[in-house]
């Protein structure tokens, strides 16, 4: 008699009962332990730090609409400095500007009121202009424009008014030769002196101011005693010095 798919099966779990109940538990056992290890990774997969770039959105905050009242800035008080400000320098009071009279010597104005003689001693040639006169020198007739006075060689010659030295010539003719704007149009020119004189260029004489001394430097009168020549000039005229000489 055959027997029923119940009795077979029964009879092999009877048989074999003890193996599928291990087998049964050692698959249990297992697929705890698969669970329980692939626990434990995702654990330790999350406390690793995620690498890569976080990128965060920030939403911009609404701009205050213009009915919202403004913050009041409070300006804090000035802090004083603890060193002591430096006074600025009072500017010194400034000398008024007045005019400054120029310091340069300037011939008279006017023109002298009276004159003296450069030199005292007779007169050798007079002034002649219009006429002509003999000249012992040169041994012709010929015009003067000055006066010869006679005075022996190292006699001071003095000037024969106030006034300024204009010029200090070395004269081919005349010698050494000073001359002498006296003011108001009138110049004075002394010739045959020494050659070392007295005075200068711009320097400002007196009536009776040492201007040299009488030589002998003129060759165009070198063949007169020892002399002084002496011219006057009123506004660039020749005038005959006698005339105005006391």
């Amino acid at each position: 008699m055959r027997r029923s798919v119940f009795e077979r099966v029964n009879d092999f779990v009877a048989g074999r009962g003890f193996y599928v109940v291990l087998l049964v538990c050692v698959a249990a056992i297992g697929i705890s332990l698969y669970y329980l290890i692939t626990g434990v990774q995702d654990s330790l997969e999350l406390d690793e730090p995620v690498a890569g770039t976080a990128q965060v959105t920030v939403s911009p905050s609404p701009s205050p609409s213009p009915s919202s009242q403004a913050p009041q800035v409070v300006t804090p008080p000035a802090q004083q400095s603890e060193e002591p400000a430096l006074s600025s320098p009072s500017p010194s009071p400034q000398p008024s500007q007045e005019p400054q009279t120029s310091s340069q010597p300037q011939a008279p104005q006017s023109a002298p009121s009276s004159y003296t003689w450069p030199v005292e001693g007779e007169i050798l040639r007079t002034f002649s202009l219009e006429v002509l006169a003999y000249d012992q020198t040169m041994g012709d007739w010929r015009t003067h424009s000055g006066v010869d006075i006679a005075a022996a060689v190292g006699t001071t010659v003095v000037s024969t008014a106030p006034g300024l030295v204009t010029a200090v010539d070395q004269s081919d003719l005349m010698g050494t030769t000073v001359t002498v704007d006296h003011g108001g149009g009138v110049v004075a020119t002394y010739a045959n002196l020494d050659p070392q004189v007295s005075v200068e260029v711009g320097q400002e004489v007196f009536e009776g101011t040492a201007l040299g001394a009488v030589g002998t430097t003129a060759l165009a009168e070198s063949a007169l005693a020892e002399h002084l020549h002496f011219s006057l000039q009123i506004d660039g005229e020749e005038v005959d010095p006698l005339e105005y000489l006391p």
